[in-house]
């Protein structure tokens, strides 16, 4: 199949899992940060935001914005499990394409610009290690973001 095919599939399954993340909060956020990876039959989604210059975690937007966003624990679960869908579809289109799949994506979306930057890892991360997690992480880049 075409370069073109899989590119297009590609990015179209990243502006989903940008688009599961902007409809969680309502379309209100200036900036989303998308962490996903993947290492041999582990599938790792998840989101953090800046919002009027703070940066928070999906489950903690009611801490800074009082009762405005739904994050109950249902709604937390269908956006985890839209993008780790969609991270399963990436992986599939892999295969088929025959394309080397990333181990780590970290995906910045600039509401305000409409623009989506990603960047990519293909080596093993966390799998090797004994001591360190996906979410571990994700932790770690959002602190890196805060300051």
């Amino acid at each position: 199949m075409k370069e073109k095919e899989f590119e297009d599939y590609f990015t179209e399954l990243q502006a989903d899992m940008i688009s599961i993340a902007l409809e969680y909060v309502n379309n209100d956020a200036d900036k989303i940060y998308v962490y996903c990876s993947y290492e041999p039959e582990v599938y790792y989604f998840n989101v953090f935001y800046q919002i009027k210059g703070q940066i928070v975690h999906k489950h903690e937007l009611n801490n800074i914005f009082k009762d405005t966003y739904d994050t109950s624990i249902e709604r937390q679960k269908v956006v985890m499990k839209v993008g780790r869908e969609d991270l399963e579809k990436i992986l599939g289109a892999c295969v088929e394409y025959k394309r080397e799949m990333p181990t780590e994506m970290k995906l910045f979306y600039d509401v305000n610009l409409n623009k989506l930057q990603g960047e990519y890892k293909y080596n093993l991360i966390y799998s090797q290690t004994d001591d360190l997690l996906p979410n571990d992480i994700f932790n770690r880049w959002m602190e890196e973001i805060k300051n």
